[in-house]
């Protein structure tokens, strides 16, 4: 009887062993696309003269590295008529050291690519100066941790449309419209259960577009803020403003602003 229960147990763990296979999972793969992260971005009170735009391509699923978009032609125009040549630096990064940006001006991006001219335009959006941090205590789900609200003055009459940074070990990211805050001194909150007293933490304000306002707005909600919930947004392909003129349906990815941006920061009491 002992060696019938070691033979049915001997058998059961060469079932076990069997029925495991190593199973590869076959993804179809695309023709590469051109990614294009073009923010030009102007700190007040300061020049805004270096500016940098980067140009990268689409990779199979599985891979780690991001490969760089080299050899492109890539240049911006102000609708004032000054033109201004971005030099590949490093493979995929194009830089300027000379631009001039001016609040409101409408600019056009133009890139050369593998024979193919892809387009955008955008206007340079002015922002509000952060005023102050106001810090109080009552945040998270146990109303223990820190939280934070950077205070600013909306323009009033005027539709505005903000991209939000806090800069505390990781990034966090909002983006914010004034449809009920027009022309009123409002916040942009804040809050980390890690935040420690006498640490520095750091606040930046943009102003954007409202085009650019609900690409981010479809990107966040393409993350899943649900947690992946049964009713998360199913994915679909987001689409910027990079206009392939040459071959519309080789489009790219990516969007190009130009944005006034405000830093401020805080030291936590």
């Amino acid at each position: 009887m002992k060696n019938l229960k070691i033979t049915i147990l001997l058998l059961m763990l060469l079932s076990i062993y069997s029925c495991e296979e190593v199973v590869d999972v076959t993804l179809e793969e695309s023709e590469p696309r051109l990614v294009v992260e073009a923010s030009i971005l102007w700190k007040k009170e300061t020049t805004g003269n270096f500016q940098i735009i980067q140009l990268t391509t689409t990779a199979p699923f599985f891979d780690d590295s991001t490969p760089p978009a080299e050899g492109a032609k890539v240049s911006v125009k102000s609708e004032s008529g000054a033109r201004y040549v971005f030099e590949e630096l490093e493979p995929g990064f194009y830089v300027n050291d000379i631009f001039e940006p001016e609040l409101n001006m409408s600019y056009d991006l133009e890139i050369l690519y593998k024979d193919e001219v892809y387009i955008a335009t955008e206007s340079l959006i002015p922002v509000s100066s952060l005023e102050y941090v106001e810090q109080s205590t009552g945040g998270g789900f146990g109303g223990e941790d820190i939280e934070l609200r950077a205070y600013y003055f909306d323009p009033p009459d005027v539709e505005n449309y903000y991209f939000f940074k806090f800069f505390y070990e990781d990034l966090s990211i909002q983006i914010s419209e004034d449809e009920f805050t027009d022309g009123n001194l409002t916040f942009a909150y804040f809050s980390n259960e890690d935040l420690v007293p006498g640490e520095e933490v750091g606040f930046e304000t943009q102003g954007i577009s409202k085009r650019f306002y609900e690409y981010m707005f479809i990107l966040r909600s393409q993350a899943g803020t649900n947690g992946g919930g049964p009713f998360q947004t199913q994915p679909t392909t987001v689409r910027g403003n990079i206009i392939n003129t040459t071959n519309p349906d080789n489009f790219a990815f990516g969007y190009f602003r130009l944005s006034e941006t405000d830093l401020l920061t805080y030291t936590l009491q």
